[in-house]
């Protein structure tokens, strides 16, 4: 593709040499850098991609996308500045790969809690509906099928686009994705059309990165705030920020509730440890879910599935048949009737969302909670995630989640500390996942149910700077074979 295609709709503020030179690729990694490709210099947490603009030129570049401000020099290459780079990438992958987020319906959903049980179940309603579709989710990306590795909830760019740019070769016609704060906050997905934006809820977490909460609501709402007038905006009024979100949008606006009037609703007729029934529209379904969380989940997909023309009853039929998402309340039955859930709440309103089901959902069995909170992540919610798991369970262990480059003790400490006396009295701290893990397991009574939280859907565990196999399924199993 011709450089200057490349660069339509970018805000330059100096171009130095030809921009009818042909691109091959476009990166941000200095190391995927080679000739005949472009490499865009990009401000990260870690590290400052101008920095890697002489490796680039090394390697041969053909042009050069930086920040105004920087004064080195390109020399064989095109030399373009503009005043944010990060928007320039998002432009240019866009640009680059024929933008085919245009040629889907695409769905993106952005809350604190939801997210992927939402564009999951889309994703597995639609396939059975007998649609072609992609997925990009914090568990796996998949296009049509086929299943590739994912590192983050939201790709960059440059992923973004390439991967729908398979979606459209492959012949998908939807594409269903979870969209990040931090997505948002980069201009990750700037360039991208969505057909649909939802936002499912909004609750403490990523105060790490953006220092306040009301930083973290106006992130969320720059999503809807940018949606052309051709796209709808589904929000969850039951949440108190839910018309917050929508409140500039250009979108038709549609609202979907449980307690409220809304243009899509649902209600709990009653619930217990294999699933629930529920009125959706005014129609009784037996759903394989169960808690209020869920009920929000599946109208959301029930609503997004209408917007986009299905029908009612099809959709509502599919949708009974749809079976719980990988870590999300996933659960594991074992000897002397013992039931091991594994859910991926990592934050105090996820944490007490899980509880509080498996609570109403067996309100005469132990429940036991072993949870822990990653480290170099928000840690304000430490000590609430500790009254929150000493409120609702009859038992507690505090673990290890994901410690990072935090001491594990500490970030426990840490948690120990929203605990009072009554609270720690009927709590155990155990360093070692594994050894907590099988301690629950192992001690818990008969009919007892035990919530697994925090890692969910991993099958690793991050300690120091290395990313180790661990999976809490898996030492559930162990265990519970230990029983029988």
């Amino acid at each position: 593709m011709k450089l200057k295609e490349i660069l339509n709709g970018i805000e330059t503020t100096s171009v130095s040499g030809c921009t009818d030179k042909e691109i091959d690729l476009i990166t941000f990694d200095s190391r995927k850098c080679r000739k005949g490709s472009m490499f865009i210099a990009v401000c990260g947490a870690e590290a400052d991609g101008h920095k890697f603009i002489p490796d680039a030129i090394s390697a041969g570049v053909s042009a050069v996308i930086c920040q105004e401000g920087y004064d080195g020099s390109c020399d064989g290459a095109t030399f373009i500045k503009v005043k944010n780079s990060r928007i320039a990438l998002a432009l240019a992958a866009a640009n680059f790969y024929g933008h085919p987020s245009e040629k889907l319906n695409l769905v993106g959903i952005t809350g604190t809690n939801g997210k992927t049980t939402t564009v999951t179940l889309l994703y597995n309603l639609f396939n059975s509906l007998g649609y072609c579709c992609g997925l990009i989710s914090t568990i796996a990306n998949y296009v049509n099928g086929r299943k590739l590795h994912t590192d983050n909830t939201t790709p960059d760019p440059v992923t973004l686009n390439s991967l729908m740019a398979q979606m459209v070769e492959e012949g998908c016609e939807y594409c269903f994705m979870e969209v990040s704060s931090h997505s948002i906050d980069q201009d990750r997905i700037t360039g991208l059309k969505f057909k649909i934006a939802i936002f499912s809820n909004l609750t403490h977490d990523h105060l790490d990165y953006h220092k306040t909460f009301a930083a973290y609501r106006d992130c969320k709402k720059r999503f809807f705030d940018e949606l052309p007038s051709d796209a709808y905006a589904l929000t969850n009024i039951d949440d108190r920020n839910g018309e917050v979100m929508v409140q500039n949008t250009s979108a038709a606006v549609k609202r979907y509730a449980c307690h409220s009037m809304a243009d899509f609703q649902c209600r709990i007729i009653e619930e217990s440890i294999e699933g629930m029934l529920i009125n959706i529209d005014g129609t009784r379904i037996w759903s394989r879910f169960i808690g209020r969380h869920n009920a929000y989940n599946l109208l959301a997909v029930y609503s997004t599935a209408i917007l986009l023309g299905a029908k009612k009853e099809e959709v509502l039929v599919k949708m009974s048949a749809l079976g719980p998402v990988a870590g999300r309340l996933e659960y594991i039955k074992g000897g002397k009737d013992i039931t091991a859930v594994v859910d991926y709440s990592h934050t105090p309103d996820a944490l007490e969302n899980a509880l509080t089901t498996l609570r109403e959902a067996g309100p005469d069995r132990m429940l036991i909670c072993v949870f822990g909170c990653g480290g170099d992540r928000d840690r304000s919610k430490r000590p609430e995630m500790g009254v929150i798991a000493t409120k609702y369970a009859d038992r507690v262990i505090v673990t290890s989640d994901n410690p990072r480059r935090e001491d594990p003790q500490e970030i426990i400490n840490e948690i120990r500390s929203g605990m009072d006396a009554r609270a720690r009295a009927k709590s155990l701290f155990i360093t070692d996942r594994k050894e907590a893990i099988r301690s629950a397991v192992m001690t818990a009574p008969e009919g007892a149910i035990i919530l697994v939280a925090g890692k969910g859907h991993e099958d690793y565990q991050i300690i120091g700077t290395t990313k180790y196999h661990f999976d809490d399924k898996e030492v559930i199993a162990e265990a519970m074979n230990e029983l029988n």
